[in-house]
């Protein structure tokens, strides 16, 4: 008899622990989000010269040229603000003293 046989006898196994992701790979989820979304900001921005081209043309209306700009304006000022807290926290960071 073998001890494979005997294991499920023995009683539930305990859920192992959830491993913690390690330094490289916390960076490079970040970075995947990061480049995630400056695609969306461009992706954006792409949407509302192409509404305002339709606009030119006659295809579209003023309210979805104004809303499809104004939706990229806001990610752009998002990212703008992502940014400067991101530069923020490094100054910060160099600024520590060990």
């Amino acid at each position: 008899m073998s001890f494979d046989a005997i294991k499920p006898l023995v009683g539930p196994q305990l859920p192992s622990k959830p491993q913690t992701p390690t330094p490289a790979e916390s960076i490079k989820n970040f970075s995947s989000y990061l480049s995630d979304a400056l695609d969306g900001v461009a992706a954006q921005e792409a949407n509302a010269q192409k509404v305002n081209d339709q606009f030119i043309l006659g295809n579209a209306s003023a309210d979805q040229m104004m809303i499809a700009s104004e939706q990229a304006l806001l990610s752009l000022q998002l990212t703008t603000q992502v940014r400067n807290k991101v530069i923020e926290a490094y100054q910060e960071i160099m600024r520590t003293q060990i």
